[in-house]
């Protein structure tokens, strides 16, 4: 999968300060969803996360915790979504379990359908 990371904590004006790294296709736990990221913000929290820590043994640290996409996968126990509903989530920066990368700890929800969709100009909205 395609993510923007960081290797080392750099001025944000540095080339390196932000890369783009393929990454193994994550599962999900049992309680995880899998979603397709279709859109993704910069929040203040990954501002703050990626100038004050450090990739811990030269991996790359990925970031963005405000998502919105579809459902591609689901777990065992996760009975509330189901492969295909759109969806927006903030993520956790909870410490984790390294070989986890889904969006677990977050909360996730349905995303809402434009009230007056002649207003909204998201591709959704097309």
């Amino acid at each position: 999968m395609k993510a923007v990371a960081y290797f080392e904590s750099l001025a944000i004006d540095d080339p390196r300060a932000l890369q783009d790294v393929e990454l193994p296709e994550p599962v999900p736990g049992p309680r995880d969803l899998l979603v397709e990221v279709r859109a993704i913000s910069v929040n203040p929290v990954d501002t703050k996360v990626r100038r004050n820590t450090q990739p811990e043994g030269g991996q790359p640290k990925v970031l963005g915790w405000d998502v919105a996409g579809v459902v591609v996968g689901v777990g065992s126990e996760v009975s509330l979504f189901k492969v295909g509903d759109e969806v927006f989530y903030a993520g956790s920066i909870a410490p984790r379990r390294r070989q986890q990368r889904t969006p677990s700890g977050g909360r996730a929800h349905r995303r809402p359908q434009a009230a007056e969709p002649e207003l909204c100009r998201a591709p959704h909205c097309r």
